[in-house]
């Protein structure tokens, strides 16, 4: 591969695949990674329509498979540069805490944050002897504000910040950039879809159920209002061409604000304000 080099994990859908589109469009060889290459479908139909397929290669990725890690570092030592990596690749895990196994943490955690760790230890020699390299985690509002139902995601989301913070200090000396982007709701569908959710905490017996009722009407009430996700794609593009060195992008309706009123008002406010916008007493 010639000119710049960019790794993107989770390319199949949302923020990665948008990202990739991005990221070919202003010139970089993207591989595009993902656990099924079979789902590359959209995206290179899409890349097709910008004329920018020559520019996207896919590639098997697991960011949970120790195989699968290992057989994509053989594949980079052979390339022996890169410029940029996206750590897309995620899921978001939701139920309440004392339904949710210690197994599904544990499973939030190996995706959302050991596999962030892993790839970005791949990535890191190669950048360091280049003496340059940016690297994008793409964490959430979640990673700074907690929210009922949601702690196996805000956890994994608040240690990928942590881990950031200390990668990005570690890296300056050797001119890599470590960046956060901190999407908003962007038609996500954890709730509707159930299939993130801790199955004990979709059961209509659990004592949790009012909290499950009300976070789902207010999701519902608030989908009209969902971002478009191609926003934070645009912050991957400027990012990349360096018209964005913030180390922490928070992007979406909203959430400027929230971050605002977490930095000034007491915790016991915060969490009145939440209970009140879900109606629980």
């Amino acid at each position: 591969m010639e000119g710049r080099i960019a790794i993107v994990t989770g390319s199949n859908s949302g923020f990665g695949l948008l990202s990739v589109l991005e990221l070919a469009q202003i010139g970089f060889n993207v591989m595009a990674t993902m656990r099924d290459p079979i789902q590359s479908e959209d995206l290179l139909l899409q890349a097709g329509k910008l004329g920018v397929e020559h520019n996207i290669h896919i590639h098997q990725l697991d960011v949970t498979s120790e195989e699968s890690i290992h057989n994509f570092a053989r594949f980079l030592s052979k390339i022996g540069k890169i410029d940029l990596l996206l750590n897309n690749a995620g899921y978001a895990g939701g139920g309440f805490a004392e339904e949710v196994s210690i197994e599904e943490y544990r499973e939030q955690f190996e995706t959302n944050v050991f596999g962030v760790m892993r790839i970005t230890q791949l990535v890191l020699p190669f950048m360091r002897e280049q003496g340059n390299g940016k690297i994008i985690n793409m964490s959430s509002i979640s990673g700074r504000i907690g929210f009922p139902g949601l702690s196996p995601y805000v956890s994994s989301k608040h240690a990928l910040e942590g881990y950031s913070e200390s990668l990005r200090i570690e890296m300056r000396p050797f001119g890599v950039d470590v960046h956060l982007i901190e999407p908003g709701s962007y038609q996500t569908r954890i709730w509707t879809s159930g299939k993130k959710v801790s199955s004990r905490s979709l059961e209509k017996n659990s004592p949790y159920s009012f909290y499950m009722k009300a976070i789902n009407a207010e999701i519902e009430a608030g989908t009209k209002s969902l971002g478009d996700p191609v926003e934070v794609a645009n912050v991957v593009r400027d990012l990349a061409l360096n018209k964005n060195r913030n180390f922490r992008i928070p992007v979406g309706k909203g959430i400027r604000l929230i971050l605002l009123i977490k930095s000034i008002l007491p915790w016991r406010i915060i969490e009145h304000i939440i209970l009140k916008n879900l109606r629980i007493k």
